[in-house]
């Protein structure tokens, strides 16, 4: 999936330890993704007073949609560096297609994991031929450590994820390891067999009506459970409602879950990073200059290193000068402007060197690629989670 922003500020992203009582709750900001009739994601990372989970640097919820008689998920072909995107569904289907060869489906309780590395495109979509009614998932990114951050691309489809299953708790793991849990009789960690670059988990939590569950946690890791669906869900105690993220800092050995209903929630968590790291549209460096060139690597790539319009700066400036426009507004304000068609014009089809370029080529996605937004002429201040 896209950051489908149209003019994104860049920021820079380092984590800090958090409050290590309180539960932090962090809303959802609802954002339209891909085509003219844009179906709409729930985001909840990053955000301003939290930028990273971990490694975790990016978290989309979507549905359940209706995808009869919409067109779905349509995100053209794009590119990513220095990061993993992960795929996650609940319900539903997509496909997958990108630039190392890959063409994939995912369905529940299956992981799409892509490590872009020094350069990679990728499209996602719902297939023609559909074979569900609805699309229900989670989206995320997980930003690769200073020393990985040029590693190949690579593309991993995984079908046989580890599960825990007892007393009404279902855990399945999908990236990174939970630590043994005694509580449920688990005397080893639960990991997964995909590939990781640093010390992370995410699984997903199944709790049946009535359920009280005390999860074992790293205590040197930072955590944050995202509830999908569940009624009077609480953790430690704190309501955590739909659609919200619940960050737990580091020095937690366990936390409780219950619900009154029947619930689904997501866990993310790892080690906190030292390391800063800008984010802008789809990439994720080490520096400022760092972005730039990968942009710039893109619009040379599909043929737009000329056709930066200056329609998106005039769209910016109805918002607010550059100077002062909020790096989160403006990363939403992107996704707003390219799900209603982009903000340059009609986009070329690709004149790049093909498998020879840095981002290769996607085969199989019938249109053209997705153009890079236009930098902002400001650099953001260092962004930093709270301490």
């Amino acid at each position: 999936m896209s950051n489908l922003d149209s003019a994104p500020d860049e920021q820079t992203c380092v984590a800090l330890p958090g409050p290590t009582t309180a539960l932090e709750v962090l809303e959802p900001r609802e954002v339209p993704l891909g085509g003219a009739r844009a179906m709409t994601v729930r985001r909840t990372l990053p955000q301003r007073s939290r930028s990273l989970v971990g490694a975790w640097c990016f978290l989309d919820h979507f549905g359940p949609d209706d995808v009869t008689t919409g067109p779905g998920m349509q995100v053209p072909p794009h590119p990513h560096t220095g990061l993993q995107t992960v795929t996650w569904l609940f319900g539903g289907e997509i496909e997958h297609h990108d630039s190392v060869g890959s063409a994939c489906l995912v369905r529940p309780g299956e992981l799409n994991l892509m490590t872009a590395g020094r350069g990679i495109s990728h499209s996602e979509h719902s297939p023609d031929a559909r074979t569900t009614t609805t699309l229900h998932g989670v989206q995320l990114w997980t930003a690769l450590p200073h020393a990985s951050a040029g590693v190949a691309p690579a593309f991993e489809h995984h079908e046989d994820l580890p599960v825990v299953q007892v007393d009404g708790v279902r855990l399945q793991v999908f990236l990174g390891a939970l630590p043994a849990q005694p509580g449920l009789g688990v005397v080893e960690r639960t990991e997964s067999p995909a590939t990781t670059y640093s010390e992370i988990v995410g699984a997903q939590i199944d709790l049946d009506p009535g359920t009280s569950l005390t999860l074992t946690l790293d205590p040197e890791h930072e955590h944050a459970f995202l509830v999908d669906s569940g009624d009077e869900v609480t953790v430690d105690g704190s309501p955590l409602a739909a659609d919200s993220l619940g960050y737990l800092a580091p020095g937690r050995h366990e936390v409780v879950l219950t619900t009154t209903g029947r619930a689904r929630l997501v866990l993310v968590g790892g080690r906190p990073s030292t390391e800063e790291i800008v984010m802008w549209w789809n990439f994720v460096g080490r520096s400022h200059d760092e972005v730039v060139a990968a942009r710039a690597d893109w619009q040379r790539q599909i043929g737009r290193a000329d056709r930066d319009t200056l329609e998106t700066l005039g769209t910016l400036e109805t918002l607010g000068t550059l100077e002062t426009l909020d790096t989160l507004d403006t990363l939403d304000t992107l996704d707003t402007l390219e799900a209603r068609g982009g903000a340059g014009g009609q986009e070329s089809p690709s004149t790049g060197t093909g498998r020879d370029a840095r981002f290769g080529t996607v085969v199989g996605y019938d249109g053209a690629p997705l153009p890079a937004p236009v930098l902002p002429n400001v650099r953001l201040a260092p962004r930093r989670n709270p301490s």
